[in-house]
């Protein structure tokens, strides 16, 4: 039973003894505000019809009542019209155990719910960047404690992998690449399908000044420029199946596909499902052709097809070119259609960052005007953009962060940063290389995921690696520390097996269990705000308090072997949790560093 349930239950017995039945709706229990004394607060007034007495009068019996006949009350006090109600060390003693007994504490029950999560949804014209690295990171973090919540979770992946984007970077590869491949190159196959699309946008910009100087308009330019032109024929003679597009759309999309494979397995996320966009823009295009017999959209003189969303407050969306070709509404449609259809869907979350917080609106609308009412079950996961001290990144111009690239940086910073503190001195070649690429990783995920994802957010790498303050190496270093203390008492042959004889507690250990108790709650709230900031706010915490506590205290040394026996178990379980946490934001948690 968790301890507000615990609670809950005494009062309403006290209240049933001292006053009459109370409707359960009436007894409000909160965390003890930390200004005050207690662990926990009875909120008196809603009380007061029932009692017809003051909030003091009222509160004080009930206090009284509850340290009489529940063991677990130590004592209370009144403020008000709030009962602060302190728990005994026995009841946190015996909470502690029950912690440590439970195996699976922080994971909960099968639900019988289904949720799809869908993130990284990369295009196939560039390597993955360090906003893809936000996605990757809060899609599988959130799939991960959505799991841990006893949900059954599908993640997927949405390759937009057709359209005029890839295009641009085969028909610059066809101009200007003389047959390059990444195996003549030495270039990863999306580094260098990337390389052609930042080619074909300096071809672009030339063209479009060359127009302009001779007279056009530049709008005019940017539509009439010739190689925008080829483009935008290569993409229909793709959708017209045109053997020679095909094979070089299908040749550069593998290069892109080996690259992205090799990315994800460095960040350590994976994915249960891969959609492709060409596979799911024709039954997008036939739910278009639906909305029209229905009269649901509307087709322009240009052949074009719209939905009218005026009357809903918003505007006319396209849906399918005038030459016939789909947009990216159109796919959307065809791929949600699937998916629930497939899946027998409870809830379907798209990790995708809040520039597109308009085209989910329209999505969901659409589709419940065509008649689908699991769109009210479709949720869009809109986060804040990553910036740099330099501003903001442009893909076309080549001046993103590049994943791969971050990645092995934050390797190399953790490197110099770990031999700069000496925490590689006594370590083997492989055990340093192990260490400092957990150390990277685990820095670059904690940075991201503490951030509450709703938030545009400042990327500094070196900040990030801090073995101080609010970051990843913190922890990880955290954890270490306690296993090292650990191994020590292991070595040394002292035995912390079985139930320690221990009647007190010292306020830091009270409040580290109390910390501990909080985990499945933690866990709770992060899945139903889909935000692994609080579980990394939790588990930074965490850490903190043991640290505080290490330094005040004694536990190797300590001479009472009962005390000893508890603290050791104490910290055992903060080791315990700080990997269960830490793994929900897929960050390992080092046994040594």
């Amino acid at each position: 039973m968790e301890i507000e349930q615990f609670i809950t239950k005494a009062v309403t017995t006290a209240i049933g003894a001292l006053y009459g039945e109370v409707d359960p709706a009436q007894i409000q229990i909160q965390k003890t505000r930390r200004e005050f004394e207690g662990d926990y607060t009875l909120v008196v007034f809603p009380l007061l019809k029932l009692t017809r007495k003051s909030p003091a009068d009222t509160a004080g019996p009930i206090g009284e009542y509850l340290t009489a006949h529940y063991p677990e009350f130590a004592s209370y006090n009144v403020i008000s019209g709030f009962l602060n109600l302190s728990l005994s060390d026995r009841f946190w003693l015996d909470r502690f155990a029950a912690i440590a007994d439970d195996e699976a504490f922080g994971t909960a029950p099968r639900t019988g719910r289904t949720i799809m999560v869908e993130y990284s949804s990369p295009n196939t014209n560039k390597p993955l960047h360090l906003g893809h690295i936000r996605n990757n990171l809060l899609g599988y973090s959130v799939a991960q404690i959505l799991a841990a919540r006893g949900h059954r979770v599908i993640k997927v992946n949405l390759v937009n992998d057709r359209g005029i984007h890839i295009c641009k970077s085969m028909l610059a590869w066809k101009r200007y690449g003389q047959g390059e491949t990444p195996a003549s190159s030495g270039m990863k196959g999306d580094h260098l399908v990337g390389k052609y699309y930042v080619e074909f946008d300096k071809h672009y910009k030339a063209e479009i000044k060359e127009l302009v100087a001779k007279g056009m308009e530049e709008d005019e330019a940017k539509k009439k420029a010739p190689i925008m032109l080829e483009a935008q024929e290569m993409l229909r003679r793709w959708e017209a199946k045109d053997p020679e597009v095909y094979s070089l759309w299908e040749t550069m999309n593998g290069w892109v596909y080996e690259g992205f494979d090799v990315t994800y397995k460095a960040l350590g996320v994976d994915f249960d499902k891969v959609y492709y966009e060409s596979q799911t823009y024709l039954l997008g295009k036939s739910l278009v052709e639906e909305g029209l017999q229905k009269g649901i959209f509307f087709r322009k003189e240009d052949g074009s097809v719209w939905i009218d969303l005026t009357a809903d407050g918003l505007d006319q969306k396209l849906l399918l070119r005038g030459d016939g070709t789909s947009v990216y509404m159109t796919q959307d449609l065809g791929t949600a259609f699937r998916r629930f259809e497939e899946n027998n869907l409870d809830e379907m979350i798209y990790v995708v960052g809040n520039e597109q917080n308009y085209h989910f609106q329209v999505l969901k609308l659409i589709l419940k005007k065509l008649g689908y009412d699991w769109s009210d079950h479709i949720y869009h996961l809109s986060y804040g953009m990553v910036e740099l001290p330099e501003g903001k990144m442009k893909s076309r111009e080549g001046t993103v962060v590049d994943a791969d690239d971050l990645i092995r940086d934050m390797v190399e910073t953790a490197r110099d940063m770990s031999n700069e503190l000496g925490k590689l001195d006594n370590c083997t070649p492989d055990e340093a290389d192990a260490i400092v690429r957990t150390v990277g990783l685990g820095a670059l995920k904690y940075f991201i995921l503490k951030v509450d994802p709703k938030k545009t957010m400042l990327f500094d790498p070196r900040e990030s690696i801090d073995f101080n303050g609010n970051t990843g190496p913190f922890i990880q270093y955290t954890h270490a520390r306690i296993r090292s203390v650990l191994r020590k008492a292991d070595e040394t042959g002292i035995d912390y097996s079985g139930n320690p004889a221990q009647a007190t507690l010292l306020p830091e250990e009270t409040a580290l269990i109390k910390a501990l108790s909080d985990y499945p709650a933690t866990v709770a709230a992060a899945a139903e705000n889909f935000s692994p900031s609080l579980i990394a706010s939790y588990i930074y915490d965490l850490a903190k308090q043991f640290n505080g506590y290490y330094h005040d205290h004694s536990i190797l040394k300590e001479e009472n072997p009962e005390c000893r026996r508890f603290r050791l178990q104490l910290i055992a379980q903060i080791a315990r949790i700080l990997r269960k946490g830490s793994a929900l934001l897929g960050i390992e948690m080092p046994e040594r560093m």
